[in-house]
């Protein structure tokens, strides 16, 4: 076989190369394209930046220097936002409403238990998403979600991310006050009596001192108020109802939440499974009782069960689920709502909004609390 000529051999060369290397060419000019068509989307989107509205409750000892903060995290990633504070007359309901008008496509609600609620009770059911900044002394909810309590930087880093998790949002709808407009949102517990009459009653500034323990120093004082009677009807989830009549009782809870500092009210409540745990707690034999119901609910804590312990004698904690509840009693009691107090009513009615509200909750723990809530079903 007569010798290739050098150009044949060149130019052969010169093809083989160009086959092995084609791919690799294909991919850098394709990266290049797909980053030019990016630069000239952004530059497109240069008005479609991201509006975050504040929601600040200035009473709050740390108010000014979070508004401060605020300010300066939005400056430094420049940031669209504004900061709306609430006042006596213009809660957080009212200001996330403004803020939704003023086209926020993030409501934050920086504050404690009551101004998240009112927020939610806003942005709940809009598409848009609600991140929290947590000042106060629960933060019951933030903490149930993840939330960094006492940092600041760390929550706005939170609340400015796409981490989220779309949670139930309970309603409590006052039937015999009907100038009243909408259902006031709790995210944790609401209940009526003793639970209600304890927060009512619980000092400002020993709160401010010793915390969520300043609850139970009030509670002491009504350890022997008399009990409410009445009939409540449950709607369970497949639609079925049954009404217990007559009935009495020391309070009468509905749960999205059941976790608080130290002890877990309610382990069985899933706050993203449309469904609300309720608990018409009761005692008798005066501290005996008390001391019983007190055993019932560190039985709950460490089983992780709604059981009541078995030694217990004058307590009574019955538990059930479902989507709604209606209460109707012969004397009025006063009734709150994660920590607030709506008054006093003797008809009510408990309903639930399944995953109703979209959190900002930090990304590492959106898989962990997707199998938590796994594993509790």
């Amino acid at each position: 076989m007569p010798d290739m000529p050098i150009q044949a051999t060149i130019a052969l060369m010169v093809i083989v190369f160009a086959l092995v290397l084609a791919p690799f060419i294909i991919m850098i000019v394709t990266r290049a394209l797909k980053k030019h068509h990016l630069a000239e989307k952004l530059a497109e989107r240069h008005g479609d930046s991201v509006h975050y509205a504040f929601i600040l409750n200035p009473s709050k000892p740390q108010a000014e220097q979070y508004r401060l903060d605020i300010k300066e995290y939005c400056k430094s990633h420049n940031f669209t936002y504004e900061i709306i504070d609430t006042q006596l007359n213009k809660d957080g309901r009212e200001c996330a409403l403004e803020a939704l008008e003023n086209g926020a496509n993030v409501v934050v609600a920086v504050g404690g238990d009551g101004t998240v609620r009112t927020v939610a009770s806003a942005v709940s059911s809009t598409n848009h998403a609600m991140g929290i900044i947590p000042i106060g002394t629960g933060n019951l909810f933030a903490r149930n979600m993840g939330i960094p309590v006492d940092d600041v930087q760390a929550a706005l880093r939170v609340a400015t991310s796409h981490g989220s998790k779309k949670v139930d949002v309970g309603r409590v709808f006052i039937l015999d006050k009907p100038y009243e407009d909408h259902g006031h949102a709790f995210l944790i517990i609401a209940g009526i009596g003793f639970d209600a009459l304890m927060i009512d009653d619980t000092n400002p500034a020993l709160k401010k001192n010793i915390s969520w323990l300043a609850y139970f120093v009030a509670g002491v004082k009504h350890l022997f108020a008399p009990k409410y009677r009445g009939d409540v009807t449950f709607i369970r989830e497949n639609g079925t109802n049954h009404t217990a009549r007559g009935i009495s009782f020391r309070t009468l809870m509905a749960g999205n939440c059941g976790q608080i500092p130290m002890l877990s009210l309610m382990p069985e409540a899933v706050y993203d499974d449309g469904i609300l745990d309720f608990e018409i707690i009761d005692t008798s034999g005066g501290l005996i009782g008390w001391a019983n119901l007190f055993g019932d609910v560190v039985h709950q804590t460490v089983t992780g069960k709604a059981k009541q312990s078995p030694l217990s004698t004058n307590s009574k904690i019955d538990q059930s689920q479902g989507v709604e509840a209606e209460v109707k009693i012969e004397r009025p009691a006063p009734v709150q709502v994660d920590g607030d107090i709506l008054g006093y009513t003797k008809h009510l009615r408990f309903s639930v909004d399944k995953q109703a509200l979209c959190v900002r909750i930090p990304e590492s723990l959106q898989s962990s609390l997707t199998q938590n809530n796994a594993n509790l079903r």
